[in-house]
């Protein structure tokens, strides 16, 4: 099976995860993905993440989810907003605020994947992929 979209793949499985209260998570991984992956853990969203040690035909990226001390997911939401069949391009300047900076845009930028704060501060724009809060 071929997958045409796998940040909607990687965001589904996530969703799904919360939503049964999973604290890890696997997806078949890629550098992309995986960076993908990195900019929720560096902001807070995911506990953590390796590549898990499985003999299988393709890597998997095991992703471990954050819930808080009352045991609510810190994620409450995660959505794509660039798709295969509507690209999201912004320049820096218009890069999107996720409701008011409470939340992030993961951006891939011609320097790798960022959030929307690190592609500020670095000064470039790119593919909005997804927006969490």
């Amino acid at each position: 099976m071929s997958m045409t979209d796998p940040i909607a793949d990687l965001l589904t499985r996530i969703r799904n995860a919360i939503r049964v209260r999973k604290t890890a998570v696997d997806v078949p991984a890629s550098r992309f993905v995986r960076a993908v992956a990195e900019v929720l853990r560096r902001e807070g969203y995911v506990e953590d993440l390796r590549l898990a040690e499985e003999g299988g035909p393709r890597p998997t990226l095991r992703i471990y989810l954050k819930y808080d001390t009352d045991g609510n997911p810190v994620i409450s939401s995660i959505g794509r907003v660039s798709r295969p069949g509507r690209r999201e391009y912004r320049r820096v300047e218009s890069i999107p605020r996720v409701l008011n900076g409470l939340g992030i845009s993961v951006v891939s930028t011609s320097r790798g994947v960022f959030s929307d704060r690190e592609a500020r501060a670095a000064g470039v724009g790119g593919e909005v992929l997804c927006e969490v809060w």
